[in-house]
């Protein structure tokens, strides 16, 4: 399932599959539903952590700076904010493409 290419356009990812197939994903839903403990939380030795909600959303925060590969299943993005830690695996960006026209909030694992 991975990728033969990525291309970030003004307001959109896109990515071209082995099998031909295409997924376009908004910026703005991507940045929205990152996957890092930072964004979603997340819970260690019984001990839950809530990121707190960002007060104020501007521009650099949807726009990508840079994208790198990690190892044969996902893709690290840097967004222009700085914020680095999303993680985004082939099959959670699939996922992401066929959830965000009903902009689906993507489900985690209930913290404790």
């Amino acid at each position: 399932m991975k990728p033969t290419s990525i291309k970030v356009e003004k307001e959109v990812i896109s990515i071209l599959w082995r099998d031909s197939n295409e997924s376009r994903i908004q910026l703005r839903y991507l940045r929205e539903e990152c996957p890092c403990a930072g964004c979603k939380g997340e819970t260690i030795l019984l001990h839950s952590y809530r990121p707190p909600k960002l007060p104020i959303a501007h521009q650099d925060m949807y726009t990508i700076k840079n994208l790198k590969m990690v190892g044969e299943y996902a893709v690290q993005i840097w967004w222009k904010d700085g914020h680095d830690t999303g993680i985004y695996t082939w099959e959670y960006l699939k996922k992401l493409a066929a959830d965000q026209a009903n902009e689906t909030k993507q489900k985690y694992e209930t913290l404790l």
